[in-house]
């Protein structure tokens, strides 16, 4: 991909950069780059080019385009860790999040509330893993290299909340978290616990979205869970008047249908 729009490289990531960014030959302008966008492609008789779907490890998750690779190279330069994969996996319909699979170094000890925090510091939310799960060994293949397939599945436990515990102040904190509590089936929830980190997930938030609307009688777009997906934020959007009141007699699951199914092909 070539033009105007196309960045310099990737923030503090070199490598990765020279990777994926090349010099523009088709424009005099010696710092225009292109970028490789790793998708496969052929040229057909009528001069068209074809794509044929992904080459590498670049997946796209709620409506973004979402390169492993970058989130892998960032964990494994931090302290402790040997060997890092990420994946996109969906255990559940619809469920899909990206879970990150940490090998540590011999003796060492990593937590999981670190790697989160040092990733944090360079990618945004969406990029973040939901799940850090901690193995002694990743799976490889017969030519050595790592089978994804193969690697296991999510326990209960490998879900944990990343952030200092602050109890709900406000009384739409108060609410809010008795709707998050029933439907992650979580007590003591933080109102900076992040939703998706916690379990969370997209069929999930349509459904705290319609508890929501009922409960505050209020049109809450289901794009803010995924802006604002703390108890503090999401409360900071209801309490400030960002959101339309509606009349408590409205039908509450309409609305949320229809976004879900406009987020779903989005997301496609």
């Amino acid at each position: 991909i070539g033009g105007e729009g196309v960045s310099c490289g990737y923030l503090r990531q070199p490598d990765l950069t020279a990777a994926r960014f090349l010099r523009d030959r088709f424009r005099a302008d010696p710092s225009a780059m292109m970028y490789r966008t790793g998708d496969l492609g052929r040229y057909l008789p009528d001069g068209k080019l074809q794509f044929l779907g992904r080459s590498d490890h670049q997946v796209k998750l709620r409506g973004f385009r979402i390169e492993l690779g970058e989130i892998e190279s960032l964990l494994e330069q931090q302290a402790n860790v040997e060997l890092a994969v990420v994946s996109l996996r969906e255990e559940v319909a619809y469920d899909r999040r990206l879970v990150a699979y940490v090998v540590p170094r011999p003796g060492a000890a990593v937590r999981k509330s670190d790697l989160r925090n040092g990733l944090r510091r360079s990618l945004p939310d969406y990029m973040l893993p939901s799940v850090f799960v901690i193995v002694d060994k990743l799976p490889l293949s017969a030519n050595g290299k790592v089978d994804r397939n193969a690697l296991p599945a999510p326990e209960e436990g490998d879900h944990e909340a990343y952030s200092e515990f602050v109890s709900p102040r406000t009384p739409t904190e108060k609410r809010l978290a008795a709707i998050w509590s029933e439907m992650l089936r979580r007590n003591h929830l933080s109102v900076a616990d992040n939703f998706f980190a916690l379990g969370g997930h997209s069929l999930m938030a349509t459904q705290v979205i319609a508890r929501i609307r009922t409960q505050f009688s209020c049109d809450l777009p289901l794009r803010a869970i995924f802006e604002c997906p703390t108890i503090a934020s999401l409360a900071r959007i209801i309490d400030g008047g960002q959101v339309h009141k509606i009349d408590s007699d409205e039908p509450a699951l309409q609305p949320v249908g229809r976004q879900a199914f406009q987020f779903r092909r989005a997301a496609k």
